[in-house]
């Protein structure tokens, strides 16, 4: 099956946060059998382009949205803000209430599957449902579980080196390096068809405008701010819940964090696993999409 694309010229700066004007995309559907929309929020480094093909198939039925998460793609990357969990949280909030207006099904990758459940959480009647592609964050369990002297000395070496201005500096820019870029995305897609020059860059663009470098120290620093844990948002959640989990993820699809989930999730969730990795929705887009609208359609 050929793909759909998304083209650049849906792209708009029409809403600001915190006063800082946010790129979006947005897309409206020629007929649709539901009076909600579809939020899609990126992971780490990506953008609104993570969703190149998602976009053009969900609004063939339903109005879907994406943003920038404020420091990540086309939206600034300001060096007067506290970058953590609960700022994107309460921008996802803020555009759904907004801009959208309307009861709201959030899907979020990664980071962005973090902030995607923490606003659903607290969006109350605009919230239609959430659903998670291999969602970052943690559980309360893993901050209490009491460490060992190996886990505790790794811990303070790691701090120390997130620390110095230096390292970090050295590690950002090796991290934005294209071709440490297509290497990191190759470990984490188990079909890497789709990892092409247009991701590769749709990554590394951003990462040379300034004030990236200080979002990147402010998301790895081990003293950062950060939001509720997992379980608590869960039992905050009051919308049907689905989970897309790219089964063969090396970061977040670990049998003890699954584990986790199975002991705190909601009961009114279903979960797939599919032969993917931490991406899913750019790697196995046709089957993701197909899962998505499903969802929808039996909510």
């Amino acid at each position: 099956m050929e793909k759909s694309v998304l083209k650049d010229n849906n792209v708009n700066y029409d809403w600001n946060f915190l006063n800082y004007p946010i790129h979006t995309v947005s897309a409206q559907p020629k007929q649709t059998s539901k009076e909600c929309a579809i939020l899609l929020i990126h992971g780490f480094g990506a953008s609104t382009d993570h969703w190149r093909f998602n976009i053009p198939i969900l609004s063939n039925k339903y109005e879907v949205h994406a943003i920038d998460l404020l420091g990540f793609g086309k939206s600034p990357k300001p060096q007067d803000v506290e970058y953590s969990g609960s700022l994107w949280k309460d921008q996802v909030v803020a555009y759904v209430k907004e801009k959208i207006k309307k009861p709201t099904i959030v899907v979020g990758n990664s980071l962005g599957g973090y902030a995607a459940l923490a606003a659903g959480s607290e969006l109350n009647e605009l919230n239609a449902g959430v659903i998670l592609l291999n969602a970052a964050g943690y559980f309360s369990e893993e901050k209490t579980v009491k460490k060992n002297m190996l886990q505790t000395s790794i811990e303070t070496v790691a701090g120390i080196f997130l620390k110095n201005i230096v390292l970090q500096r050295l590690i950002f820019e090796n991290m934005r390096n294209p071709k440490n870029i297509k290497k990191t995305l190759n470990q984490v897609y188990v079909d890497t068809k789709n990892v092409d020059d247009f991701l590769v860059e749709s990554i590394r663009k951003p990462s040379l405008d300034y004030g990236a470098f200080n979002v990147f120290r402010s998301v790895f620093n081990p003293s950062g701010p950060q939001g509720l844990p997992l379980d608590k948002l869960f039992a905050k959640l009051d919308s049907p819940l689905l989970l897309l989990w790219g089964g063969k993820d090396p970061w977040m699809n670990t049998p003890k964090k699954r584990n986790l989930y199975k002991k705190f999730i909601p009961k009114n969730t279903k979960e797939i696993i599919l032969d993917a990795g931490h991406c899913p929705h750019d790697e196995i887009p046709e089957l993701v999409n197909q899962h998505i609208l499903d969802w929808v359609d039996s909510l």
